[in-house]
């Protein structure tokens, strides 16, 4: 067995393990709705295993590999990553019930099809380079998206309240109490939007660099593959996003939606096709 696979099934276990100590906690009586300092150093140590499994798995023997399971863990790493740095600066805990379970599911993916393959002109500095900022962006658009997810629940919750009675589950009424306990959609929608305006520069440059290292490999400035059509299409939704909220003021469900689909222009472009070839159709 691989140390990717072993790192991969540990941070999986510890995700898992945050999770169901979140649920727990809001399954108490009564619930605890704010992460202490235990969790969120509980969380880092969780980070900390899987760098070490995406490690393992995208630098082996010195190596670049890379593969569908291994692009997914990468951006949901540097996803948790910014949520972690971001939660020291606004509280953001009810985030986390939509992160953990998709850090153990991306997790066990990557432990389950640990399959990669290696990267030509891996030694190119500027194509390592360029991989790191398509990644990050990834990882930036998944959390704007998460985030959105997040506002839709808060959303919801305010237009539609539930009663808190006996004939609430004890879990339901927590998660709404911890939802309750969330900054304001205003303060939520900031968040939102500082992702998306980091996501889009990130988008930007991952195009840019794209371009340059295609021109310096192909001779072509943008060839027309899945992979930069999806990324360009996510690049117009984020910034048509962008210029709506500037010149008339789109917030609520409209940046909601043009936020996800976004990300599943991203999804589309990044895993969509890879997880075809290597999983269905068995193909490296």
């Amino acid at each position: 067995m691989s140390d990717s696979i072993v790192f991969h099934s540990l941070a999986a276990l510890a995700y898992a393990g945050l999770g169901l100590g979140l649920c727990r906690s809001l399954s108490s009586d009564p619930p605890i709705v704010k992460a202490g300092n235990v969790a969120r150093l509980g969380l880092l140590l969780a980070i900390i295993l899987h760098g070490i499994a995406l490690r393992e798995t995208v630098l082996l023997d010195g190596n670049l590999r890379l593969g569908w399971s291994a692009a997914l863990s990468a951006a949901v790493w540097i996803g948790m990553l910014v949520f972690w740095l971001e939660s020291l600066v606004i509280r953001i805990d009810g985030l986390q019930l939509l992160l953990l379970p998709v850090g153990t599911t991306v997790c066990l993916l990557a432990a389950l099809f640990p399959q990669s393959q290696l990267i030509a002109h891996a030694n190119d500095t500027g194509l390592r380079i360029h991989l790191l900022i398509a990644l990050s962006a990834y990882a930036l658009v998944t959390i704007a998206a998460l985030q959105a997810m997040l506002m839709s629940g808060l959303d919801r919750r305010l237009h539609f309240p539930r009663e808190e009675g006996a004939h609430s589950g004890a879990f339901r009424r927590a998660v709404g109490r911890l939802l309750d306990a969330q900054p304001p959609l205003l303060a939520q929608e900031q968040v939102l939007f500082r992702l998306i305006w980091f996501a889009f520069a990130a988008l930007t440059l991952t195009l840019v660099s794209g371009a340059l290292i295609s021109l310096s490999l192909s001779g072509k400035w943008l060839p027309l593959d899945h992979k930069s059509i999806f990324t360009l299409l996510s690049w117009l939704t984020f910034g048509i996003l962008i210029v709506g909220r500037h010149l008339r003021g789109w917030r609520g469900r409209t940046a909601l939606r043009y936020t996800l689909v976004g990300f599943a222009f991203v999804v589309l472009a990044y895993t969509g096709s890879r997880f075809v070839m290597e999983v269905i159709l068995q193909r490296s």
